[in-house]
């Protein structure tokens, strides 16, 4: 076809009257209405003189317009570059800058503070609103409701998902029409998605798990979405008895376990319960299972593969598992010091291959080549086990990522604030268990000598440079950090020393 991505989501919907997005206020886009935005946003884009290949940065909020950017760009073979909402200023220059783009849409109340970097960059700048306004929304009624679909092969960057590793500095996922398109027509079939489906959507959209997997999967069943700005919970229960299907994050599934409303009665329309994107407590699938009779789902995929595994449809479900390798997807366990595939039940680093695996590193050929091998297979960073039934276990990561309520947290990035603070001889970033998100925040700080450091102004300093997700839910002091003969610190010991911080739900 051709443009795979395109044709296959977005582009066989055109003409249909179904129902598309199921929205807050009562309003319902249908397919074609969507396409039809789509087209017109598509139109602005190329009139602001992008073309196919060209970056498009985006940092708004969630709306249906949001995503019609998206495949606006899809449409227009322009590279789709989502941004956390929560990023400073300051974060977002390197993301920027790194990727060269040519074009910034922001919110309008962000866009004073990004005008004087897009001006520095070259880049253009636009504002699109929750409210469906802004700059951006300005220019669509003098657009055509067609648009011209740009060819694309199935190698073709689609979009730029940015990442990272614990030294802080971000990574750009090159993620290709294939491998969006083909890890998108798997989880259909494996979840078995049709177009009866109705998805209650309360994800962020710039991030895998919202727009990847949720939106692709049900762009490519022809289902709908209830689509939800945010997770409200009164919200969520007031759309369940009209959906079918559910992907969320663990904290979504504590927040629903603690209100009493959420009944088996209340869950009896549903057909499935996904989680991923950081570990769901074995305890938070047990009692989900006593209240509703629905086994949560959980799986496992990163920004650089998209979905890798899966629990089963049909068949056991295991708690502190994420199932079995998705058809088409190779997974493996090998020693990290020799590249050797270790047996079933031995622990080692995840090693994961198919059409599913990202291109590599934005300009990083050098790093793209330590994580993914010639053969094809990508070294995720994780670490692992496969059972003898053939279930992989995540049993941590050889990296010191933090997972916190789906989001990447590097403790190297947070650590530099920290160490920048009156008082500060050196700190230590890491992530405890919490039953909400999975994993939080906690910062490890030793005063200089003679010297009290002021927590309060120093939480202040965090929440003023990094994004609210990255703040230090707790900041204790210690004597020293325990260090190895290399004089490396032992975050291992840490964690453990830690691990019990935030026991109680919802702390």
């Amino acid at each position: 076809m051709a443009n795979p991505l395109f044709d296959h989501l977005f582009g066989r919907h055109a003409g249909k009257t179904t129902p598309f997005l199921h929205l807050p206020d009562g309003r319902t886009v249908t397919h074609d209405a969507f396409l039809k935005q789509a087209a017109r946003l598509a139109h602005v884009l190329s009139d602001r003189g992008l073309r196919p290949g060209d970056r498009l940065a985006v940092q708004v909020e969630k709306s249906p317009e949001a995503l019609a950017l998206y495949a606006a760009c899809m449409q227009a073979g322009i590279v789709f570059l989502p941004l956390n909402t929560g990023y400073t200023v300051e974060e977002l220059a390197y993301f920027i800058e790194n990727s060269g783009a040519a074009l910034v849409v922001c919110d309008g109340a962000g866009a004073a503070g990004l005008a004087p970097l897009c001006e520095r960059l070259g880049a253009g700048l636009e504002t699109l609103n929750a409210d469906d306004t802004g700059t951006l929304i300005g220019r669509l009624s003098e657009m055509p409701d067609s648009f011209d679909t740009v060819e694309r092969a199935e190698e073709d960057l689609a979009a730029l998902l940015y990442t990272s590793g614990t030294t802080g500095r971000s990574k750009g996922a090159m993620l290709t029409q294939r491998n969006l398109l083909s890890n998108a027509e798997t989880l259909v079939e494996y979840w078995r998605f049709t177009a009866d489906d109705v998805l209650l959507h309360a994800l962020p959209i710039f991030h895998t798990h919202g727009l990847f997997v949720a939106t692709n999967v049900t762009l490519a069943a022809g289902g709908a979405m209830i689509f939800l700005p945010k997770f409200d919970l009164d919200a969520i229960l007031d759309g369940m008895p009209k959906a079918t299907a559910m992907m969320g994050v663990p904290t979504f599934y504590t927040r629903l376990l603690g209100d009493p409303r959420f009944t088996r009665d209340l869950a009896r329309h549903m057909r499935l319960f996904i989680s991923g994107s950081a570990p769901l407590l074995a305890d938070t699938h047990r009692e989900f299972e006593a209240r509703t009779g629905h086994r949560i789902l959980e799986r496992y995929g990163m920004t650089e593969t998209n979905m890798n595994t899966s629990n089963p449809y049909e068949g056991e479900r295991r708690a502190g598992t994420v199932g079995f390798p998705l058809p088409g997807v190779e997974v493996k366990i090998t020693d990290p010091a020799t590249g050797r595939t270790l047996p079933p039940g031995e622990v080692g680093q995840i090693e994961v291959r198919g059409p599913n695996v990202f291109k590599g590193y934005w300009n990083m050929p050098e790093k793209t080549r330590e994580e993914l091998r010639e053969n094809g297979f990508f070294i995720t960073g994780d670490l692992g086990l496969i059972d003898d039934r053939g279930y992989v276990q995540i049993v941590g990561r050889n990296k010191d990522l933090i997972i916190s309520g789906g989001y990447n947290i590097y403790p190297k990035e947070i650590e530099l604030v920290l160490d920048a603070q009156p008082g500060v001889l050196e700190s230590a970033v890491i992530g405890v268990p919490h039953a909400d998100f999975g994993e939080t925040v906690l910062g490890l700080i030793v005063p200089r000598p003679g010297e009290t450091p002021d927590l309060d102004a120093i939480a202040e300093a965090a929440r003023a440079s990094l994004a609210r997700f990255k703040h230090p839910r707790k900041l204790i002091v210690v004597d020293a950090l325990p260090r190895n003969t290399m004089g490396k610190v032992q975050k291992n010991l840490l964690r453990e020393a830690y691990a019990d911080s935030f026991a109680a739900l919802g702390s």
